[in-house]
């Protein structure tokens, strides 16, 4: 990259890039698609990859393979959950997990079918001082047949369909792990394969063989990556693990297995107590209802609502807890009561006959502030909106 062209880059790091392009007859000294190219990508690693974005000499790819690409939180998580000599990162992509991986393994073999990509790969990873990864333009199928064995292997399959659409099924990413599943397990004793947050967990474990973990990954309530790990040893039971980050929190975490859920004996609360509770993102994705009833001790709203309540408060909870102020019946009166006790509210709708949009239009409430509106149905049937503030 000539100065001109890096310098405008600096310059302009926070710039609207459409505004940039318009404008690209006034610098025609700077190589305009590739300034815009890498003031987007900066843009968008900022926040999510932070240790990038202080290199600014790296190279950035298209759109598409940055939207895939780990956060550093998600990437420095799925590093810490393995270690060795050599680890094989399948689908390289723009290299965040490679990078992480670094750390904890003496080599990394980064594989990429893409031969831009490796490019830029061979360049940031210098860039980033990283010597011990190797860069090689293949794919997975064509490496694995050519490969020794390793320590683990990694993959992050691409989710999107010929037709630009995101893939979910196990049929319609690239490369299709199940297909892989007895040739990766040749090559080692270890799998870790990172899916989409939208994959249906049953599913994974139905399609999926030698599964021993999966582990769900939340960032500031959103779920991000579903991780299942692969052994050359079949387990009974699998290992499931929730992680959440919340911002500037400890992380929460709630482990279990499949069994736990099956067995687990869930109590249903025949009124709103003192404290209400909400699983956070990777809990829900879990589909741990049952156990978290069990294993914090509060009761279940009702059985399709997955929020809880209890008179005592457990902060040890993977989630939010409120404390409760009035729970109020969705009549006409009822309504009218609480149209008048409260003008601002965060609403969440949780097995409830009418959308948030729909609620805060027929109660003209204004969102935000530092009350909760919770509008969701008890275990009788009967519809509630539970006014209450964060406890937690």
């Amino acid at each position: 990259m000539d100065k001109a062209t890096l310098h405008f880059i600096l310059e302009h790091a926070n710039s609207d890039v459409h505004s940039l392009m318009l404008q690209a007859a006034k610098f025609p000294e700077v190589d305009m698609p590739l300034a815009v190219r890498q003031i987007t990508g900066m843009q968008k690693v900022k926040n999510k990859i932070p240790t990038f974005y202080a290199c600014k000499n790296l190279l950035y790819p298209v759109k598409l393979s940055l939207e895939q690409s780990s956060s550093e939180i998600t990437a420095k998580h799925k590093s810490a959950l393995c270690e060795g000599n050599v680890l094989a990162d399948l689908t390289g992509g723009f290299g965040v997990d490679a990078y992480f991986f670094s750390f904890r393994f003496d080599n990394i073999i980064y594989v990429e079918k893409d031969p831009e990509l490796c490019r830029l790969a061979e360049h940031n990873f210098k860039a980033l001082n990283r010597k011990n990864i190797t860069v090689i333009n293949d794919t997975a199928e064509n490496f694995l047949k050519k490969t020794d064995s390793v320590s683990w292997i990694f993959l992050d399959p691409a989710r999107r369909t010929e037709s630009g659409k995101k893939a979910v099924l196990f049929s319609d990413c690239e490369p299709n792990t199940v297909n892989l599943a007895d040739e990766l397990l040749s090559k080692t004793g270890h799998v870790m394969v990172k899916l989409s947050p939208m994959i249906d967990i049953s599913v994974l474990c139905r399609e999926l063989r030698n599964i021993t973990e999966i582990q769900i990954v939340a960032v500031e309530n959103e779920c991000k990556e579903v991780i299942a790990i692969l052994t050359d040893k079949a387990s009974d039971a699998i290992s499931i693990k929730t992680i959440h980050f919340p911002n500037s929190k400890p992380a929460e975490t709630l482990d279990f297995d499949l069994n736990d859920e099956h067995n687990a004996v869930v109590r249903y609360a025949d009124e709103v107590k003192t404290y209400l509770y909400e699983p956070n993102a990777a809990v829900l994705k879990s589909g741990a209802f049952k156990l978290t009833g069990e294993r914090f001790g509060i009761d279940k709203l009702h059985i399709n609502s997955h929020l809880y309540t209890s008179d005592r408060m457990d902060s040890d909870f993977p989630g939010r807890i409120f404390l409760v102020e009035k729970v109020y019946d969705f009549s006409k009166n009822s309504l009218k009561e609480l149209q008048a006790e409260v003008k601002k509210s965060n609403i969440t709708v949780r097995n409830f006959p009418v959308s948030v949009n729909e609620l805060r239009k027929k109660l003209k409430i204004s969102e935000g502030g530092y009350i909760y509106l919770f509008a969701t149905t008890l275990k009788d049937g009967k519809k509630v909106l539970i006014c209450c503030r964060k406890a937690k």
